[in-house]
């Protein structure tokens, strides 16, 4: 059986961010385009970290996976489901599309 990955729109995801039950943002680009500019609240992912976020992280979480474009996000979100996540999706369009669309909601640092 094939997974497919779920997809959540731009439009979506800043819903979501701005709600009071706001998900979990999950940003796995490179540690420097994070420190350039990164959705307020998202939690840099990545191979040295990965551990501790599934062990810190409960499995109905709703996790929002973002990379640069979109696209590697997509297989980022596969490898979370598979350690047992089950409301994760990635986000379409990536923090590039966010930065366009939300100047205001972009953190630095």
């Amino acid at each position: 059986m094939t997974q497919s990955v779920r997809h959540i729109s731009l439009v979506e995801a800043h819903q979501a961010w701005a709600s009071d039950a706001s998900p979990v943002f999950v940003d796995i680009r490179d540690p420097q385009s994070f420190q350039a500019g990164h959705i307020p609240n998202a939690q840099p992912l990545n191979n040295d970290n990965i551990s501790d976020f599934l062990a810190n992280t409960d499995k109905d979480t709703q996790v929002i996976v973002v990379c640069y474009h979109g696209i590697s996000s997509q297989q980022a979100a596969l490898v979370l489901e598979s350690q047992g996540l089950t409301q994760v999706s990635s986000m379409d369009g990536g923090f590039t599309a966010w930065q366009t669309a939300y100047p205001e909601a972009v953190e630095q640092g």
